[in-house]
């Protein structure tokens, strides 16, 4: 007959590849670091050159195969694989000889596969010449515990519960280990008191395993009831004590504690075990009292007892928790150098996970090759530590080789190591890999979180993957993970931003059926997708349901919806429709309403359904106040309606007199380059009494030259000078700006000096429009430029571009100089101010350093294609 332990025994330990040997060189370097925001460009492993990552991936690969029984993965797949009798009849063919051991062993090697244990257990009970003991019961129990299976646990006991085994004596003591495993330990108790009443009694197994599950829940006065019972009976046992031991540290009764295990020690040496110490060694570890706990082990040490390696494990467990991790790994060598201690599966995990925290790989990877070479057989968690180990050391190609080969190993991935491989990838731009890494652990029922979630959405969004996020959404809702609805609207967002918004309009209507309300810029995304597909309908509808989701959706937003509207054959009836519904709600007062309406009219060229608003407003009996009629006036210019606007200003003008409808007149105008009907406008308002604001003047100079008529804007220059207005900035770049162009624009200004009598601010500007445009040379060149500027208008990061353009024909050196003092005065350098620089240096065969700004550009975000095909 063969067992688990016999299958592992003939396996010969692994002894290390040359990643373990005295020869090979470990080097790593790392800083610590999230699972969530791991880079691996922080993190490399380098092995001596007969090492690679082939030969490391096969060496842990057979360290994991180490762990495996091929005759008990044999049965666990023809239980996965039959059913009924055929799963009999397949199961008699391995001709197993049933034993307790055998059936524990089968138990025990896959607990996860509960359907799986629970088949075995069934058959092996209905086996001529085999009975259950209370051993396989409580194995069998504890793995339906373990997974968390208590209504299946209970259905069990009460199935079990209706057998004729009333004479048998095991029969109760399997319900109440059963009830007790379950947690359930009024209802153990309850059998325990029916079987005394009928003159039964339990075992030790029975009456600790009881004893047990009354301390694991608290009730200790039940406990001690038991204890009293045990102890009349006369079956206290090493693990009677440690259960004591338990409920007095459990209370944090340690001076009890100490005084009871002491006297156990006076009594008798050999009722004292390990798992007594290790529980006391624990409860002073938690309570903090670690120069006690090391006493205590030093002392029971100098007695020589053989029995310390649980206080050993449970020291190093405390030490961990604490995060002392350092002092653990000193008394793991000091204890491992001396005594040849070697802690179990469980201490070793706990180290190497702390040290992964803490990003100390090599102390990991040591403690790895430390496993292997004293024969831990290593489990899931041991496995995932590794997965986690390979990832932070950036070998991630013998990760995913690993995690390819879980099935193999019977590898249950947890969250830890989802976490990492999936970050990791994506740190690697795997964008598809780690989307297959997170389908796998959704696949497996594990939810690698919010965070890590949102991130793989982030660059499926960012990478335009649709499908896949069709995929994940779908495969999330199917699978009812319950995670945040921002996941949902970044998706919803991808769509509309990939031009796929009817996609996410499902996605968006899906999710309301399920009570799930998208967010606000969820609701932007699908509207200003619908505007641009023409889909006012649609547009219109999310409108109003983004109001009923109490969101209040900004004037931008209702003017590209009223655009839309606009934008249709007939628009009237939808666009006195949506006005008409916006009226009924109280989210806004009906007179912002109108004015919203009047201004999406008139941004949509529909002064007619502005006029019909307006007069709306009017009928109401609302006063339309200049917010309104402003607007109003600004659709007539818009639509070129020249006539109409001058009517309407005449009226405004005398009814209020206002000097904002001036400017209003004057910069609409000149948006719609009417020079001669701004510039009149101008003149009267001037004759009015009125002074122009400086926008006005902007506005006109501009257009102006834009228009070429660089005369016109010269003496409109000289006329705001005169009356003692300052040169803007915004007026000061405009002059430099068509300089820069040519000579056209000092022509005009010699012209004009010859004519007009200029004021000195004119002229000094005329003379830096020399300068910029190459007409005055020689030692003006040499001037300080940046000081001429200064005093003629105030400088901003614009001027700057445009002086280092100037520049730049003397020499990019004193390009160079500028461009550190702007600097230095606070101005952060933009696209322009690059690419200026960049062209300048190409143009001087200085490639190298061209590309070096070139980087620098593209390092602040200022990708610029046109600025890289110079230096191609």
């Amino acid at each position: 007959m063969l067992t688990l332990r016999h299958a592992r025994q003939s396996r010969s330990l692994l002894s290390p590849p040359s990643a373990a040997t005295a020869t090979t060189t470990v080097v790593l370097s790392s800083t610590a670091s999230d699972p969530s925001y791991h880079n691996p460009s922080t993190s490399h492993l380098s092995l001596s050159p007969g090492t690679n990552g082939s030969n490391l991936a096969l060496y842990f690969r057979e360290w994991f195969m180490s762990r495996k029984a091929p005759l008990y993965d044999s049965i666990f797949e023809t239980l996965r694989t039959h059913d009924g009798a055929s799963s009999d009849a397949a199961l008699s063919r391995f001709n197993l000889r049933l034993s307790q051991t055998l059936v524990l062993e089968v138990l025990n090697y896959n607990r996860k596969d509960v359907l799986s244990c629970l088949k075995f257990f069934d058959w092996a009970g209905r086996q001529q010449g085999f009975f259950h003991t209370r051993a396989t019961f409580n194995a069998i129990f504890r793995v339906i515990t373990k997974a968390k299976m208590t209504d299946l646990m209970l259905d069990f006991l009460q199935n079990y519960a209706k057998y004729s085994y009333n004479g048998k004596t095991m029969y109760h003591d399997i319900l109440v280990i059963g009830y007790a495993i379950a947690g359930q330990c009024e209802t153990a108790l309850a059998v325990f008191g029916r079987m005394r009443f009928r003159g039964h009694d339990l075992d030790p197994v029975a009456y600790n395993v009881l004893l047990n599950s009354l301390v694991e829940e608290g009730h200790f006065d039940f406990a001690e009831s038991v204890v009293k019972e045990i102890k009349i009976r006369g079956r206290v046992g090493h693990v009677t004590h440690s259960i004591i031991m338990k409920s007095l540290c459990k209370q944090n009764e340690l001076e009890r504690a100490e005084e009871y295990l002491r006297g156990l020690l006076n009594d008798d040496r050999a009722k004292v075990n390990g798992f007594a110490v290790s529980i006391f060694v624990t409860a002073l570890c938690k309570s903090n009292q670690f120069r006690r706990a090391s006493m205590f082990i030093e002392e029971f040490k100098g007695l020589g007892l053989d029995m310390m390696e649980g206080a050993y494990s449970a020291w190093i467990g405390g030490l961990v928790k604490a995060g002392k991790t350092d002092h653990a790994l000193e008394f793991f060598k000091d204890k491992q150098g001396v005594e040849e201690y070697v802690p179990d599966v469980f201490r070793f995990n706990a180290l190497i996970c702390r040290l992964l925290r803490e990003n100390r790989l090599e102390e990991v990877y040591d403690l790895l090759i430390e496993m292997n070479k004293h024969g831990v057989v290593p489990d899931d968690v041991t496995m995932n530590a590794v997965l986690c180990f390979l990832c932070k050391a950036g070998m991630m190609e013998t990760a995913t080789g690993l995690y390819d080969s879980r099935v193999e190993f019977g590898l249950s991935v947890n969250r830890m190591a989802y976490n990492y491989l999936i970050n990791t990838l994506l740190g690697e731009a795997s964008v598809e890999e780690s989307y297959r890494v997170l389908k796998n652990s959704l696949e497996q029922g594990y939810f690698p979180g919010e965070r890590t979630l949102s991130i793989v959405a982030d660059a499926l969004c960012r990478e335009g993957k649709l499908d896949k996020m069709k995929e994940l959404v779908k495969f999330v809702l199917d699978q009812n993970f319950v995670c945040n609805d921002f996941i949902y609207d970044k998706f919803i967002s991808a769509f509309c931003r990939f031009d796929r918004v009817e996609e996410g309009y499902l996605l968006h209507d899906l999710l309301t059926k399920l009570n799930k309300t998208s967010r606000k810029f969820a609701y932007y995304s699908l509207i200003h997708g619908f505007c641009r597909s023409n889909r006012a309908d649609l547009a219109a509808r999310l409108l109003i349901e983004m109001q009923e989701s109490g969101y209040r959706p900004s004037r931008r937003l209702f003017r590209a919806v009223i655009c839309c509207i606009c934008k249709m054959h007939k628009p009237e009836n939808q666009f006195f429709r949506l006005l008409e519904m916006q009226l009924a709600r109280s989210q806004l007062s009906h007179s912002v309403t109108y004015e919203i309406f009047i201004d999406g009219a008139g941004h949509a060229l529909k002064p007619e359904l502005a006029f019909q608003v307006y007069e709306m407003m009017r009928r109401s009996g609302l006063i339309p106040t200049l917010t309104p009629t402003i607007l109003l006036l600004q659709t007539y210019l818009k639509s070129r309606k020249v006539s109409h606007a001058v009517q309407l200003f005449c009226e405004l003008s005398m009814r209020w007199g206002k000097r904002k409808l001036w400017h209003v007149m004057i910069i609409g105008l000149c948006k719609i380059k009417e020079p001669d009907y701004a510039s009149q406008m101008l003149e009267n308002m001037q004759l009015a009494g009125k002074i122009p604001s400086i926008q006005c003047y902007e506005e006109l100079i501009k257009l102006y030259c834009d228009l070429g008529q660089y005369h016109d804007a010269v003496v409109l220059l000289n006329d705001m000078t005169r009356i003692g207005r300052h040169i803007s900035s915004f007026i000061g770049n405009v002059f430099l700006l068509h300089a820069l162009k040519g000579r056209e624009l000092y022509d005009a200004w010699a012209s004009s000096s010859a004519r007009l009598n200029l004021t000195p601010t004119s002229w000094m500007l005329g003379h830096l429009i020399g300068i910029f445009s190459g007409c005055i040379e020689g030692n003006h060149l040499d001037e300080d430029i940046e000081t001429l500027v200064q005093q003629c208008f105030e400088i901003d990061l614009y001027t700057y571009n445009m002086m280092l353009r100037r520049l730049r024909v003397k020499g990019i050196d004193y390009a160079y100089r500028l461009f550190h003092g702007l600097r230095e005065k606070g101005f952060e350098p933009n696209r322009w101010t690059y690419d200026t620089i960049i062209h300048g240096l190409a143009r001087e065969g200085r490639d190298a350093e061209a590309r070096i700004w070139m980087n620098e550009m593209l390092a602040r975000g200022f990708g610029d294609k046109p600025t890289q095909k110079c230096l191609a």
